[in-house]
């Protein structure tokens, strides 16, 4: 199935991608920045699963963005949608198999750690992994990784032995970006559950406890899959809600949606930024 899908992507253009994006809940607009585009629905691409969660368009967009050619998911696949971690991840497998070499990776999430504001970024710098049967070394062992086919022989599924998963130097240009763009943003944890359920105040006070800053549904199967195919990673948050262990609050999806949207200027900054330093490397 990745064979056809790459087989009708390059019917429809020739870009190779430099940099991969997806843009999750409520940050989809750059996605109509992007210049010279394809737009190709998710549901026509051989393998490739549909997305039904709100806000998210699910298209695979290929183009430019500020003159370096770009592939990026309009929307994302999570698992609680009933999706295979295998099925999750094969976005990811199809952007790097298309010629991406970077993956800047966004998420709206719930602000855990109580010095967070609604709409601040935190560039993720490490993850805890709480969603259930999501390890690539276990579904794909019998399908080696297009960009490093050594991975299932060295353990690469196993980040804790391969230093962090998160690349440095593309932090450490998000939050230049940040600065010079005059917004707030900080490096932080980011803890992932399989979701579909916001968490309960007593779930909020585990996550600070064990070490999380955000609190999100997505992101870390994708994350895991680009590092098999040798992707460098950046991952994004914007705080869409923050928790309040001791009032009972309510969060919708509407919410975050509208968090997002808000914040969307202040991702955009951090995405052209990073996409600029592989223009400059």
């Amino acid at each position: 199935m990745l064979d056809q899908a790459i087989e009708l992507i390059r019917s429809q253009t020739t870009t190779t991608p430099a940099v991969a994006i997806v843009l999750g809940s409520g940050l989809g607009g750059l996605a109509d920045r992007i210049d010279a585009q394809n737009a190709i629905p998710f549901e026509q691409i051989p393998g490739m699963a549909t997305t039904s969660a709100a806000g998210h368009r699910g298209e695979l967009i290929i183009g430019q963005l500020d003159s370096v050619p770009v592939v990026a998911m309009a929307g994302r696949l999570h698992r609680y949608e009933g999706w295979t971690h295998a099925q999750a991840v094969y976005p990811i497998r199809l952007m790097a198999a298309l010629g991406a070499k970077r993956l800047i990776v966004s998420n709206a999430a719930g602000g855990v750690n109580p010095q967070l504001q609604v709409g601040e970024i935190v560039v993720i710098r490490d993850h805890i992994n709480l969603i259930p049967n999501c390890t690539p070394t276990i579904e794909y062992s019998n399908h080696p990784p297009l960009g490093n086919p050594t991975a299932r022989t060295t353990g690469l599924g196993g980040v804790g032995r391969h230093g962090n998963i998160y690349d440095k130097r593309m932090r450490r240009v998000a939050m230049q970006a940040a600065v010079n763009a005059g917004f707030a943003a900080r490096e932080g944890t980011y803890l992932a559950t399989l979701g579909p359920t916001y968490e309960t105040r007593s779930e909020y006070r585990m996550m600070r406890r064990i070490g999380a800053d955000v609190a999100g549904m997505s992101t870390v199967p994708e994350v895991l899959a680009a590092k098999e195919e040798d992707l460098r990673i950046l991952g994004i948050s914007m705080v869409s809600n923050v928790a309040t262990p001791d009032i009972a609050t309510k969060t919708d999806h509407q919410e975050v949606l509208e968090a997002g949207q808000a914040a969307e200027t202040k991702m955009e900054s951090i995405v052209r930024a990073v996409v600029q330093d592989e223009k400059a490397s």
